[in-house]
């Protein structure tokens, strides 16, 4: 069952930090075996998908709702779990080499194994709610892997802003989910991907699209949210490596295909994507250019690449669905290879800045390949994936108006940066006349090799020696379901001379010259950046400063310390919120059926009449609080009238031991016998004390007036007895069936118990203290006096 195989993750994480603990980060390679069976679990789902069908597994969660744990398994998911749990074993393994020695290596492999279950589940899930949860998952899981050196500033930074930005877009995008499942009539995605021209249809369209845009563009690191994805580099190497490669940040461009049969191929849609995608892919491939440090010039080419795949699919069209599935695989074959070689040279050499590093490829010739490979596709290059990608996007977009010449004009920018980016990474720190690393340089353990190398070779075969293969079973099946209808795809690494091939060359060429001039450029575009200052990422602690200044602000302001405010604003919110619907359904007193009332019952509102009276006319403020003791025995007495004798006795006692506590309590502090208030004051609470005794009232008539349903009430008269032997049936009620409520609420009084009893114990050394410095304070003074 595809449930379980989600889960399987989660339960490796349990057992993860017991098995480092037993025997060291050799505990990677058993880790491992749990990406590998996913992997062989999801092979028997090949040959249906490329069949052209789909599986579809569901478990009732919440059905009166629509809300259950079902599962989609079509080319586009299953194509992205294979990603996940691919890449993802040979991200366990190289982990265990990477962080070898590391105290925290079991929490790493727990929750690293964790984030590996949600992205499954939200790759997998065919309900938007379940689709959800595993979102958030993801949000929460990633910030504990960015912020796992905890004990640095810039790490916890990185991983709150990675949770903020991310989680605030999910929330956003739960409303959009929300109303799309409205519309459409159901939160099955496999329902709502036959529904896109009803659901585009409707009023509530551009709504729906903005909300569920916020969730994508936050989570795959668009601009103006880019920022969060570079600062996540200063988690360890292989949560980049992950992380950039197949998982968190392609999370939002899996919503966007597998929206796109319900959103998609519109004019909203074909006119914010593209432009916020080409955005993105010119101030990634910008900020890459500039930086230095050779992991963050992976992070902004992966958000390059982001705003190339979200740009792609604002293009709309067969030709383009294709090349954003191409390129999407590429990218997570090359960009998860080189992040690790980025990784391995750090580890050994001690440095990831690219001006200290070069000649590596004589101490470190395996990671020197691996780097070429991943590079040679990420440049574009037959006969790698990489190439193939890019021909894709220059034949679909290279025909027709100027939006399409624009869209192509912009992608070969990109590309030319990247492929400067690229050739950097592969090219300056391995070749070129030696110069000596911080650290001794030697090759990379085979933890931290191989996967780099596989990837890379999986990069290159998949176009050279197996693409009908992978056509078949993957592209083909992928693309169909991104575009939700039957598509002919014909892949070939050679496709002929034409205006794509031409512009593949363009970026070629351009792309060695910016290479070869890669120092005028960097210093340019950091003038540049330098001179405009503000960015995106000051913006984000600004907000951060600014809504911490406005909560103190607010907070001053409600709690200022003043009981008789908190009471006023309390009591000011309950009126609105029980006059406001009442104006609303033109609820007014006068047409209202006021209830009969019989003699007994007319006595005790005469009771509690009396008692406001008193309460208001109080002269003292013990008299008062007496006083008011008259309301509770009024209201024991309305319980007793209608047959609960316990609750009536649980009352009485209540009332006067209230009663007794507050006048012994009104005793200890030092007021005055009178609450002198000003008129205005007077005023003002007699106004809220009408509006919510008016509003209560007019709500409890109301309620009551329609016919009562008594079917809770009889089942717990009917089974009392039978089921929890015990005819007592508000003690029934307390005590079996709502016995976790009774538990949680004596947890509660418990808990603030040992609360005060703490704090007591804590205050008296301070008062013994005090006593004794008090003590010395009156000899001293009486020594003096006696000289």
């Amino acid at each position: 069952m595809i449930g379980y195989a989600v889960l399987t993750p989660f339960v490796a994480a349990l057992f993860a930090p017991i098995l480092v603990r037993l025997i060291g980060h050799w505990a990677a390679y058993i880790l491992a075996l749990v990406p590998a069976f996913l992997c062989y679990r999801f092979f028997g789902y090949i040959e249906p998908i490329a069949n052209g069908g789909r599986v579809l597994e569901s478990l009732s969660w919440l059905p009166e709702m629509g809300i259950n744990y079902s599962f989609l398994v079509d080319g586009l998911s299953l194509t992205f779990a294979f990603l996940i749990a691919g890449i993802g074993f040979f991200i366990v393994i190289y982990a265990g080499g990477y962080l070898k020695g590391h105290p925290s290596l079991g929490r790493f492999m727990a929750v690293l194994l964790a984030f590996m279950g949600s992205m499954l589940g939200l790759v997998l899930s065919d309900n938007l709610i379940t689709l959800f949860v595993f979102w958030e998952m993801t949000s929460i899981t990633s910030f504990l892997l960015i912020g796992f050196d905890h004990d640095r500033m810039a790490s916890r930074r990185a991983a709150l802003q990675a949770l903020i930005i991310t989680g605030l877009g999910g929330l956003v995008m739960l409303a959009g989910f929300a109303l799309v499942g409205i519309i459409g009539g159901s939160y099955e995605l496999s329902e709502l991907l036959s529904k896109g021209d009803v659901i585009k249809s409707d009023a509530l369209y551009g709504l729906a699209f903005w909300l569920v845009m916020a969730g994508a563009f936050t989570k795959s690191a668009q601009v103006p949210f880019h920022s969060w994805l570079a600062n996540a580099m200063e988690a360890p190497t292989p949560v980049s490596a992950y992380l950039h490669s197949a998982t968190m940040v392609k999370a939002g461009v899996f919503l966007l295909m597998r929206f796109y049969p319900i959103l998609g191929e519109t004019p909203l849609w074909e006119t914010v994507l593209p432009i916020v995608g080409g955005v993105t892919l010119l101030v990634g491939t910008i900020l890459a250019v500039r930086d230095t440090d050779m992991k963050l010039m992976l992070a902004y080419t992966t958000i390059a690449s982001l705003g190339l795949l979200v740009m792609m699919l604002g293009v709309g069209g067969t030709g383009a669905i294709e090349a954003a599935v191409l390129y999407l695989i590429a990218h997570s074959f090359f960009k998860g290879g080189l992040f690790m070689v980025v990784g391995t040279v750090d580890h050994e050499a001690g440095t990831r800045d690219i001006r200290r590093l070069s000649g590596l490829r004589s101490a470190m010739p395996i990671t020197a390949l691996a780097a070429s490979l991943g590079a040679l596709s990420m440049c574009g290059l037959p006969p790698f994936v990489g190439f193939l990608a890019k021909e894709s996007i220059y034949h679909s977009v290279s025909h027709g108006d100027w939006r399409e010449w624009t869209i192509a004009l912009v992608a070969v920018i990109g590309n030319v940066l990247m492929f400067a980016v690229a050739a950097s990474i592969a090219i300056k720190p391995f070749l070129g006349r030696w110069v000596d690393p911080p650290k001794a340089v030697h090759e990379g353990p085979l933890m931290l090799v191989l996967g780099p190398l596989v990837l890379g070779l999986v990069g290159l075969a998949s176009a050279l020696f197996i693409l009908e293969l992978m056509q078949t079973n993957f592209f083909a099946p992928m693309i169909m379901a991104v575009a939700g209808r039957e598509v002919e795809v014909d892949l070939h690494l050679w496709g002929g001379v034409n205006l794509a091939l031409g512009l593949s060359a363009i970026t070629v060429v351009c792309g060695v010259l910016v290479f070869m001039w890669i120092e005028k450029f960097r210093r340019g575009f950091n003038g540049v950046l330098t001179a405009i200052g503000w960015g995106p990422d000051k913006g984000f602690d600004q907000a951060i400063c600014l809504l911490t200044w406005f909560g103190g602000v607010f907070t001053r302001f409600l709690q200022n310390g003043s009981m008789r405010r908190y009471m006023r604003l309390t009591f000011i919110f309950t009126a609105m919120a029980l006059l406001i619907p009442i104006y609303q359904q033109n609820l007014l007193p006068g047409k209202l059926r006021f209830p009969e009332l019989e003699l007994w019952e007319m006595g005790v509102l005469l009771i509690l009449t009396i008692g406001i009276i008193q309460v208001v006319l109080a002269r003292t403020r013990l008299t008062a609080i007496v006083s008011l003791g008259i309301q509770g025995t009024a209201v024991a007495l309305v319980f007793m009238m209608f047959g609960a004798p316990d609750l009536s006795f649980t009352q009485f006692m209540v009332e006067t031991l209230s009663v007794v506590i507050l006048a012994l309590v009104l005793t200890r502090f030092k007021l005055m016998r009178q609450d002198r208030r000003s008129p205005f004051s007077i005023i003002v609470d007699s106004s809220i004390a009408l509006s919510v005794g008016v509003g209560m009232s007019v709500f409890l008539i109301h309620i009551t007036q329609p016919f009562l349903d008594l079917r809770l009430s009889e089942f717990f008269a009917n089974y009392s007895a039978s089921v929890a032997h015990g005819r007592n049936i508000v003690n029934v009620i307390l005590v079996d069936f709502r016995a976790l409520d009774t538990l949680g609420e004596i947890t509660v009084v418990l808990i603030a118990g040992l609360s005060v009893l703490a704090l007591i114990r804590l205050k008296a050394p301070a008062s013994t203290e005090m006593s004794v410095s008090a003590a010395e304070a009156l000899k001293t003074k009486t020594l003096k006096g006696a000289k």
